[in-house]
């Protein structure tokens, strides 16, 4: 009747149909804005669209801009017990017999008062102190012999060498000590230690032991991990360790040795 190309909603088509009528209503106002409302809509849409699926791109751009905090690293002090011991370990070999006196030594018994028939042992003569020391028992001197003093003397004609420097020991009188104490040891892996981007996103969490080797100068040496969790966690854990100040070497015998050690270290996520 009015051709293929009428529009009902063009502005003189509403105008015609509300002429004589209250344009007031509300329902003039609504066709009339019709067609700038419904691309609002359209756009407002796509746009919504739009974020919706690349929510999780925008977020990874922003993140990257975006300083982290810092990561909490739970510490859990661990008390470490002496190795237990094997019975079936023979048990060392006695003391070896200390070497002979540079000079001869003559036995000489303890001053003690009483009568001349109840004497068993005569002290020894002035004559054989000018040529020997007085001693617990009668021995022969060896001339090519250290001097030693307040130390034990005996038979043998070997001199007693010092234990080997090199030998590691697994269980001595006081054992290496962080500068500190281990208090000190954990708030030093607190601050030094960073949590592996790849352990963080797995989710990767557990203890990593760590064993070394104590020097003499409390320097830590053949350091590898004994037991792992992966994710950069063992890695990580070696670094500080290999970071660390000088250690107070173990004691044995009233000396510094050398002493295997190991500690373990946790690595936990904060929630």
């Amino acid at each position: 009747m009015f051709g293929s190309k009428l529009d009902i909603l063009d502005q003189k088509w509403i105008d015609t149909v509300f002429t004589d009528r209250n344009k007031a209503y509300g329902a003039y106002e609504l066709r009339k804005d019709n067609g700038r409302n419904t691309g609002k809509a359209l756009i407002i849409g796509i746009i919504v669209f739009v974020v919706a699926i690349s929510a999780n791109t925008i977020i990874d751009m922003i993140s990257g801009f975006i300083p982290k905090g810092k990561e909490k690293i739970k510490i859990t002090n661990v008390v470490l017990s002496p190795p237990p011991v094997d019975l079936k370990k023979p048990p060392p070999p006695p003391p070896p017999e200390p070497p002979k006196p540079k000079v001869d030594q003559v036995k000489f018994p303890p001053p003690i008062v009483k009568p001349d028939v109840e004497v068993k042992e005569k002290p020894p003569t002035i004559e054989e102190l000018k040529v020997a020391d007085p001693g617990q028992k009668n021995l022969k001197g060896d001339k090519n012999a250290d001097v030693v003093i307040d130390e034990p003397v005996g038979t043998s004609d070997t001199k007693v060498t010092e234990e080997d420097p090199n030998k590691i020991f697994t269980s001595v009188e006081q054992v290496p000590v962080f500068p500190g104490g281990m208090e000190k040891f954990y708030a030093y892996l607190q601050k030094t230690m960073r949590y592996p981007a790849v352990a963080r996103e797995n989710g990767t969490q557990g203890k990593v032991i760590v064993s070394f080797v104590c020097e003499r100068d409390g320097s830590l040496t053949d350091i590898h991990v004994t037991r792992g969790i992966g994710d950069g966690c063992d890695e990580e854990a070696a670094r500080v360790i290999k970071a660390s100040p000088k250690w107070s070497p173990g004691i044995q015998n009233g000396r510094p040795v050398r002493v295997a050690y190991s500690v373990p270290i946790s690595f936990a996520l904060s929630e």
